[in-house]
């Protein structure tokens, strides 16, 4: 029988190594891969199969808000992600609820609670701190927005929403221009918007930043 495997996407090596203990000591003969950006770990979901589990900080390079959470869910949507972060605002633990995170843990946290944690998430159960009183963060409504968009599709929103202009899309998707803009109309027609500024405005609860006016380019 092959050992679990995890991923851990972090950029900072001495997270990552008090994470990986935080693993080892709950998860036997668990092999541990880690990746400091989302790209790279789209491309560990891509060569290695089987991940149980994903613990994701929210603050990578390449990532604005949960636009990072949302592409894995898209590069391993069976793998249940988590959330580790050093900014546990209510808001962000509503997001990620929202958004269907399998638990929020706070890098401030003991390692022998993080142990526990992570633990119980294995094992099927969701963990998120406990919160006084549900706050309505506008990521249901965002997650709506966007529930009826195709896979191809997201990955133009996310891409847009990383503030790539559409030469840069098509080039990085490896599909042509004219293909961009054609998800753009769509995404627009979905998303009930008329341009790029709007269509960003949209996701703004789930990008966890203000949106400025788009750099130029329309359709």
């Amino acid at each position: 029988m092959s050992s679990p495997r995890l991923l851990i996407a972090d950029d900072h090596p001495l997270v990552v190594e008090a994470l990986a203990m935080a693993v080892r000591a709950c998860i036997p003969g668990v092999v541990v891969d880690s990746a400091g950006s989302i790209a790279e770990a789209e491309r560990l979901g891509r060569e290695r199969r089987g991940y149980r589990l994903v613990l994701l900080d929210l603050m990578l390079p390449d990532a604005r808000g949960f636009s990072g959470f949302l592409r894995l869910k898209q590069a391993l949507p069976q793998v249940p992600i988590v959330i580790v972060t050093a900014h546990a605002a209510p808001d962000l633990v509503e997001t990620a609820k929202s958004l269907g995170a399998a638990g929020f843990l706070n890098k401030a946290q003991p390692l022998d609670q993080m142990s526990a944690a992570i633990r119980t998430i294995h094992s099927g159960t969701a963990v998120f701190p406990t919160l006084s009183a549900r706050r309505d963060t506008g990521a249901a409504a965002a997650k709506a927005r966007i529930a009826d968009l195709s896979d191809a599709q997201m990955r133009v929103l996310l891409a847009l929403a990383d503030g790539r202009l559409n030469k840069q899309i098509a080039g990085d998707l490896g599909i042509t221009e004219a293909t961009v803009k054609a998800h753009l109309t769509a995404i627009f027609r979905k998303l009930g918007v008329n341009n790029r500024t709007q269509a960003l405005l949209a996701m703004q609860p789930l990008l966890g930043a203000s949106v400025g006016e788009a750099e130029g380019e329309q359709l």
